[in-house]
């Protein structure tokens, strides 16, 4: 049996938004690997004294395009980078690319996004809500447009509980309209000063931004082929193309890290709440199958009705119902796999204590964070050295801050379009674009991602010689914890007796 979504790809022209990032590059390094693309095209920013064709050329020597390379050496000639930054006005676009992309495109991926919560108003306002607006226009102007994915959150309607596979403009404190007319007519720093405002009961500028975007979708997707991807908390891949591949610290991941490598002991977490992580090359199969699915239904309804097209299709991704991992669930997690992936540079023995309730993470940060900072860059002062283990925790607990609305809360959602997508598929398809999170064994999940956070992002020696130092450098540091906590033990029981004795 053929690959029906093989055979879509097969000789098709995409582009794609945000293919730098995370899952944009995961996305193009699939479409190589395991279709038959003609060409893709890559919307790419210069940054850092680095022209977009610059960047493009780095992806050679990136882990991720490794296994591709080595059996198709010159796939990447197949992607061709698009001068252009989603912040910009008609995204930074030139005449001539506009021209071409209108003349070949037949599937879009819009997954550029700024994610940084903390972002001023008015660049997140530019980045996804705006450059949404603008993608969908100029999607209107490809001749040969057969599907649209808009790469949402699961988190773009945070403000209510139970989240469904629907758009909710109701929530919002004004319609996008209404917010780009204001962004038309104020400068940054008067959009910005009317955040609080805007934003009402969402959390940060993402969410609000994101929301933003599906409404966007929502009133500009006009007889165009789009469907919108709402995928979780996205991190290490599981398999493909190498198990544990990832290259940023975001969301979760960062408070798996920073307690790996020994500095993160309490975190802001909701313990029984649901971690709502997904692999990334999961998402990227969901977002091919997905463009797929959208693409044949356009068509079928084309050939058959000559019928309007329906409101976009939603796909929730999130662990299936049956499946679910909790915040306990990754902490024990890491608690049982600890010494099967050790990082050399850990500064203490890794444990994380969860605590969902803000004052009392204050209280808790203040003696398992602070305390032992101060000390330890009283040593180094001593030393002759720099202090940096405050400056070090005044960034995490920004951070913190800032992930607490997610990691202390819990949602439930509705994956009802994205469950038939997969049951739609064909069991040859179900192989090459699996995403089924049904099946998912989350400890050998966990385990891969522990092994891909050591070599990926702690950059450490994947050799056997290098894991065993870093056991034995865990071992060491697990006798001065316990060490630690006996002496503490002991003191508080002698504080005991002595306050015991004074009042008796």
């Amino acid at each position: 049996m053929d690959s029906e979504i093989k055979g879509f790809y097969k000789n098709k022209t995409v582009f794609i938004t945000g293919a730098s990032g995370f899952l944009g590059r995961v996305i193009v390094e699939k479409l190589l690997r395991a279709t038959e693309v003609s060409r893709i095209y890559v919307l790419i920013r210069a940054k850092r004294e680095k022209s977009s064709q610059e960047r493009l050329e780095e992806w050679k020597s990136d882990a991720l395009f490794g296994v591709l390379l080595k059996t198709k050496p010159n796939m990447l000639d197949r992607v061709v980078s698009i001068a252009g930054d989603c912040q910009e006005p008609d995204l930074g676009i030139s005449s001539k690319d506009r021209e071409l992309l209108k003349k070949e495109t037949q599937v879009v991926i819009h997954s550029a996004a700024t994610v940084n919560f903390s972002d001023p108003l008015h660049i997140a306002l530019d980045t996804n809500t705006r450059a949404t607006y603008l993608m969908l226009q100029l999607a209107k102007e490809m001749g040969h447009l057969m599907a649209f994915v808009h790469v949402s959150t699961a988190y773009s309607n945070c403000v209510i509980h139970h989240i469904t596979e629907h758009f909710y403009p109701g929530h919002l404190s004004c319609s996008v309209d209404k917010v780009f007319k204001l962004r038309d007519m104020f400068d940054n720093d008067l959009i910005d000063s009317m955040g609080p405002a805007l934003l009402d009961k969402f959390p940060n500028t993402y969410t609000y931004t994101k929301a933003l975007a599906e409404q966007v979708v929502q009133k500009e997707a006009d007889q165009l082929p789009v469907c919108i991807f709402r995928p979780g908390s996205i991190i290490a891949t599981s398999r493909e193309p190498v198990p544990g591949w990832i290259d940023n610290i975001y969301g979760p991941i960062a408070m798996i890290y920073g307690a790996a490598i020994g500095v993160l002991r309490v975190a802001p977490v909701l313990g029984k709440g649901r971690s709502n992580i997904v692999p990334v090359d999961f998402c990227a199969n969901v977002v091919l199958a997905s463009a797929w699915k959208t693409a044949k239904e356009a068509a079928e309804r084309k050939s058959q009705t000559q019928t309007p097209l329906p409101p976009p299709t939603i796909y929730n991704y999130l662990p299936y119902n049956k499946n679910i991992l909790t915040n306990d669930d990754l902490t024990e997690a890491m608690e049982r796999h600890r010494f099967d992936y050790p990082l050399i540079k850990c500064i203490w023995f890794p444990f994380m204590v969860s605590m969902p309730i803000h004052w009392m993470f204050k209280v808790a940060a203040f003696f398992f964070h602070l305390v032992p900072g101060y000390l330890i860059d009283l040593v180094l002062r001593l030393k002759g050295q720099k202090p940096r283990m405050i400056r070090m925790y005044t960034k995490i607990h920004k951070t913190m801050d800032v992930l607490s609305p997610f990691s202390s809360r819990s949602w439930s959602f509705d994956t009802t379009n994205t469950d038939r997508l997969w049951q739609c598929l064909s069991s040859v398809d179900k192989q090459l674009f699996d995403f089924d999170m049904k099946t998912l064994n989350w400890d050998g999940y966990f385990l891969r991602a522990c092994a891909g956070m050591r070599i990926y992002l702690a950059k450490e020696d994947p050799s056997e010689e290098c894991l065993k130092r870093g056991q034995q450098h865990l071992k060491k540091l697990q006798i001065r914890h316990r060490l630690l906590q006996f002496s503490i033990c002991c003191g508080a029981i002698a504080t005991v007796k002595w306050f015991l004795c004074l009042i008796l």
